[in-house]
């Protein structure tokens, strides 16, 4: 299976995984599990933590690429193709990292693992954290 990320499951894996109920922690940790990671997660990290609304113990470019390879993610580039679908999607949700996301996953095919429960305002699966 392959699961799309939310940023704050990501988060939560590197820094908090007692936060997840134990069916998903279980999900995220068998090697069965592809777990995607998007750019746009990367580029959300970056600007909350320059806007001093995120705190890693390193910057976010080593902690990416070192968490990257502790939770075993599949980097996700993002496409021309993901970026303009985000433009099309209909306004339900104005988190334009959380449209890329959603784009992501109708266009790979993929659920979304987050808490957030504005990603069920879309044609999305979702599973929850």
């Amino acid at each position: 299976m392959r699961i799309l990320l939310d940023t704050q499951c990501w988060l939560w894996m590197n820094a908090s995984p007692e936060r997840f109920r134990p069916a998903t922690r279980d999900l995220v940790e068998t090697d069965a599990t592809e777990l995607l990671f998007s750019a746009a997660s990367a580029w959300e990290i970056a600007i909350k933590y320059s806007l001093k609304r995120l705190q890693l113990p390193m910057s976010p470019g080593d902690y990416v690429e070192s968490r990257l390879r502790q939770t075993r993610a599949t980097p996700l580039p993002i496409s021309h193709s993901h970026a303009l679908w985000a433009g099309e999607l209909p306004p339900r949700h104005r988190d334009p990292f959380d449209r890329l996301l959603v784009a992501q996953a109708q266009l790979e095919h993929v659920p979304i693992l987050t808490a957030d429960r504005s990603f069920q305002l879309y044609d999305v699966d979702v599973l929850d954290a």
